[in-house]
């Protein structure tokens, strides 16, 4: 069970995007790697297609986990994950308050 995925809110702890948050858009766990809406965006340059036109494209490009954290749901500070099992099921759970991520 990882501890960030596709649709958590996130906010970057270092590097050009530090402090901004945004909801994770997917995560590459054998690359340790994540995309994030809003955050890391790059510009390319694309060459014209028979779909597409050419020009300059802006899109998000992937930030290392450890850049990130989990955007707590009680404040939206980031915080760190830890597990929980509660009945049957294994939970996410803040570890700032306390508060279940998921489930």
């Amino acid at each position: 069970m990882q501890k960030i995925r596709k649709g958590d809110k996130v906010v970057v702890l270092t590097g050009k995007d530090k402090g901004k948050s945004g909801e994770v858009v997917s995560v590459s766990p054998k690359e340790n790697r994540a995309v994030v809406r809003g955050v890391n965006v790059v510009v390319r340059h694309q060459k014209q297609t028979q779909t597409q036109e050419a020009g300059l494209v802006r899109k998000e490009a992937s930030i290392d986990l450890s850049n990130l954290a989990i955007a707590d749901p009680k404040d939206g500070k980031p915080t760190r994950v830890g597990f929980k099992i509660e009945g049957d099921k294994k939970v996410r759970v803040a570890k700032r308050s306390g508060v279940v991520i998921d489930g």
